[in-house]
C-alpha cells in the first residue's frame, strides 16, 4: 500500500461506535471539519474553543437526536479520534472529559504525515471528503454536511470516488418500482408534477438509509417530493408506528409557504390498495436515528 492509499484507508475506516444500525457520525464530522480548516487556513489545527462550538453544531444538525450535552458530544470525537492514529492533541488529556479540554484550550490536529499528504495533494483531500460524506449520509443532505464543515460541496462531490467496493449492490429497478407503487406522487403532500410523461421533483426515498443497511425493497421506500424527501432525511419529518406523519418540534417556519409543513402533522399515509407500506423496523430506525427530538404537540 502506497502513502496515498494509506491516507485514504485511515481516514475512511474510522472506528465508530455502531451497533444495531445506530449512527455515530461524530468522528467523520470532526475529520470533515478539519479538512475544511486545512483548505481555508493551510492547517487542520482546531482549538477546543473553536471545535466545541462548530463540531457540536454539526453533531446536533446531522447526528441522531441525543440527550448528551453539546460540549460533551463534541468532546467524544475530539479526544477519541486519537485512537485512529490520525489525530493528535497538544496535551495528553483523558478521554471524553470536557473540563481539561476547556481549562487548557487544547489544540487538536491531524497527524503530521496525514496533513502533509493532504496539503500536497488537494485531489486526495477532495476524494477523502467525498468518501466520508457518502459513507455516512444520504445524497439529499451530503451537500449540506460539506458546506457546514467549511467545504465546497460542488467541488467535493465531483471528485473521483474512492469509497470501497460496496458489500451490496443497489437495485436499479427500485426507484421506478417505488414511484409506481405510490402513483408517482409524494406520499406526504400529493405533489405529482410531470414533464411529459416523466415525474419531476418526485424521488424514491429510503426510510432506513442505504448506508445503514436499508434495503432496496418496497417496504423501505416512499415516493416523496424533493422538499419532503430532504426534510425527511434531515429529521424534520418522520413517521410514527401507525404511519402518521410527524413534524419535529424543532422545525420552525415563519412564511405561509413554510408553515404548510405543519399541516402534515398527524396525517396518515394513504397508499393505493396493494402498496407495501414502510415496515415497522425501518420506521422505528428512522425515529431513533434521524427524527429530531419530539414531535409537535397534537
Amino acid at each position: 500500500m502506497n502513502a496515498r492509499q494509506d491516507v485514504v484507508e485511515r481516514l475512511t475506516s474510522l472506528r465508530l461506535h455502531e451497533q444495531h444500525g445506530r449512527r455515530a457520525p461524530h468522528k467523520p464530522l470532526l475529520v470533515l471539519l478539519a479538512l475544511g480548516q486545512l483548505i481555508r487556513k493551510g492547517s487542520s489545527e482546531l482549538q477546543w474553543s473553536q471545535a466545541q462550538e462548530r463540531l457540536s453544531d454539526l453533531i446536533a444538525e446531522f447526528g441522531p437526536a441525543s440527550k448528551t450535552g453539546r460540549a460533551q458530544s463534541a468532546a467524544y470525537p475530539f479526544t477519541r479520534l486519537r485512537s485512529d492514529g490520525i489525530w493528535t492533541l497538544d496535551r495528553n488529556v483523558p478521554m471524553d472529559l470536557v473540563g481539561p479540554l476547556a481549562t487548557h484550550n487544547v489544540v487538536g490536529r491531524q497527524d503530521t504525515g496525514t496533513e502533509s499528504q493532504l496539503r500536497q495533494n488537494p485531489e486526495l483531500l477532495r476524494q477523502v471528503a467525498r468518501a466520508l460524506v457518502e459513507q455516512h449520509f444520504p445524497p439529499t443532505i451530503a451537500p449540506d454536511v460539506l458546506t457546514s464543515a467549511g467545504l465546497d460541496a460542488d467541488d467535493i462531490l465531483q471528485a473521483p470516488c474512492v469509497a470501497p467496493i460496496p458489500r451490496r449492490r443497489r437495485d436499479p429497478a427500485w426507484r421506478a418500482a417505488v414511484l409506481q407503487a405510490w402513483d408517482r406522487q409524494c406520499a406526504f403532500c400529493g405533489y405529482d408534477g410531470q414533464l411529459g410523461h416523466v415525474p419531476v421533483g418526485v424521488d424514491a426515498a429510503h426510510v432506513r438509509w442505504w448506508a445503514f443497511d436499508g434495503p432496496d425493497s418496497l417496504d423501505n421506500g416512499l415516493a416523496l417530493c424533493v422538499l419532503h424527501h430532504k426534510l425527511f432525511d434531515f429529521g424534520a419529518l418522520g413517521l410514527d408506528s401507525e404511519l402518521r406523519v410527524h413534524v419535529s418540534a424543532a422545525f420552525t417556519a415563519r412564511t405561509q409557504a413554510g408553515r404548510t409543513t405543519y399541516q402534515l402533522h398527524g396525517q396518515r399515509l394513504r397508499p393505493r390498495p396493494g402498496t407495501q407500506v414502510p415496515a415497522g423496523e425501518h420506521t422505528s430506525w428512522h425515529r431513533r436515528e434521524v427524527f429530531k427530538g419530539e414531535p409537535l404537540a397534537a
